[in-house]
């Protein structure tokens, strides 16, 4: 197997709810364990949070995710972007519309600059996407 770069994203107590609204955006099989069952956690506050959780897509996206537990410093970062690309219109366009829906679309997906159809938004859960659909090769 080759290697692979998968987006390891982190939340504060929302863990659970912003992976299961990246299943209904990607759909595949979405697999979480929390603190509790491994047993990992150091506070009972953190038992029910989300210690690791993976999305793997039909179409090989992979997210995967966890819930800061109790004493981790936690930031909302706005240094890392995810970057969904391809030929498929039709199928980006599907997760743009549905990453947006109660977030913050920054640029509007439409024709860019460099020929291609691209759009960067922040999804209800602080996470922010670009989507480049690439111009049809002459």
């Amino acid at each position: 197997m080759s290697t692979r770069l998968n987006p390891y994203l982190g939340f504060k107590d929302n863990a659970r709810q912003a992976m299961e609204f990246y299943k209904s955006v990607f759909g595949g099989m979405l697999q979480m364990s929390t603190f509790r069952e491994f047993p990992a956690s150091q506070d009972p506050a953190d038992d029910n949070k989300i210690m690791h959780a993976m999305l793997q897509a039909d179409n090989g996206i992979t997210l995967m995710g966890s819930d800061a537990p109790t004493g981790m410093q936690y930031s909302s970062g706005s240094s890392i972007s995810i970057s969904l690309s391809g030929e498929n219109e039709a199928e980006l366009r599907g997760y743009w519309d549905k990453l947006a829906s109660g977030g913050m679309i920054t640029m509007p997906l439409e024709k860019a600059p460099w020929g291609d159809t691209f759009g960067m938004l922040t999804d209800k859960f602080g996470t922010n996407w670009l989507v480049n659909v690439n111009a049809p090769q002459a």
